[in-house]
């Protein structure tokens, strides 16, 4: 199945969040509307479970303490809403999904949306590449619901974020002005490391004006994260760190913890996609894009096109020429709709229609 090109908005500086999210929700209004409409998560589950009380009183509980740490991106949700007419309740769920989710009575259909987000990465420094590149796995309804954020912040500093349409930028992955970039990959998290009322991740992973690790590391989020630079991290909650400087063997990374030692669900998803990346050669940009347009597990192919989730698109981080690569549709086809520079002083970007990935 293939999605139209990702559109990108430039906008700001903005005078606070508001006006931001505002914008960007009356620019992607019909993007908004459209996912939260086919959006069988929220439609299913989420909304009926925010009419009890149970749930009232921790959304109410969420929503008090990310105002509280992050009052400018919590303006941005409400301006999102604004912006594209849509009920303030419906962008809260989507933005708390993940927060939401594991207090809602276990069903079938809540196992299947626990497993939506399957991301994964490669990450490889060597004398030939430096690079990291990152799966975007979302739940179906996504397909044509996202778009690109190029947005100059009041303190001056510039991101580009990839969106989920009605989400906070950026939920997914991007980069900023100071060439510092990150892709994440969500872990499931135990039943000991679930509390009614912590930072969300679409809250920690907006914080794109970081300059440095050392700032982004600073509010650690429960998911596993990559920052730009040859370093992967993961994190979980309680403060739980562990950073791996990556070298010349290949590193992929799923859903799960691989040296930061914690309790974890077990993933049969992960597990199984650690197994087939093992036995597949990454020599190469070729063999990194390969790896991640694999489609030989059955059950849980590395490159996923449904029934409940689906690729959205394939980014690589070249850390020797700088660029920030989007690609559209199964990456083994090289087809790059966006190319941007990250070294640039005017954050310039270049977008092309089709082409394909220098090979190493």
């Amino acid at each position: 199945m293939e999605g139209k090109m990702v559109e990108m908005f430039e906008v700001g500086p903005c005078e606070n969040g508001f006006q931001l999210g505002f914008l960007i929700g009356q620019r992607f209004y019909n993007q908004i509307r459209r996912r939260l409409a086919g959006d069988f998560i929220l439609r299913n589950q989420l909304l009926p479970f925010a009419q009890t009380p149970q749930a009232q009183q921790l959304i109410k509980a969420l929503s008090e303490t990310n105002r509280k740490k992050f009052p400018r991106y919590w303006d941005e949700l409400l301006g999102t809403a604004e912006g594209s007419g849509v009920p303030v309740l419906e962008i809260i769920l989507v933005n708390f999904r993940k927060e939401l989710l594991p207090f809602i009575p276990n069903t079938e259909m809540n196992s299947i949306a626990d497993t939506a987000d399957d991301c994964s990465d490669v990450l490889v420094v060597s004398d030939s590449m430096a690079i990291a590149a990152h799966n975007e796995d979302a739940i179906f309804g996504l397909i044509d619901n996202t778009y690109l954020i190029k947005g100059k912040l009041s303190n001056g500093l510039s991101v580009i974020a990839y969106t989920y349409a009605g989400e906070l930028p950026t939920c997914a992955f991007g980069f900023n002005s100071q060439g510092l970039a990150f892709t994440q990959n969500s872990v499931q998290p135990t039943k000991r490391d679930i509390v009614p009322a912590g930072i969300g991740r679409n809250f920690v992973s907006r914080d794109l004006e970081a300059t440095s690790i050392a700032d982004a590391l600073a509010v650690r989020p429960s998911n596993v994260c990559f920052l730009g630079d040859d370093l992967e991290c993961e994190t979980a909650s309680r403060l739980q760190v562990s950073v791996h400087e990556v070298g010349s063997t290949p590193f992929f990374q799923a859903n799960m913890y691989l040296h930061l030692q914690v309790e974890q669900v077990e993933d049969e998803n992960s597990i199984r996609k650690q197994k087939r990346a093992a036995v597949l050669p990454l020599e190469s940009k070729a063999d990194v894009l390969s790896l991640l347009g694999d489609t030989e597990d059955p059950k849980y192919p590395i490159y996923t096109t449904g029934p409940h989730r689906h690729t959205l698109c394939t980014t690589v981080i070249d850390l020797d020429e700088k660029t920030f690569t989007l690609m559209e549709r199964n990456p083994k086809k090289g087809k790059i709709s966006h190319v941007f520079s990250m070294s640039s002083n005017e954050f310039n970007c270049e977008s092309v229609n089709s082409g394909a990935l220098a090979r190493a």
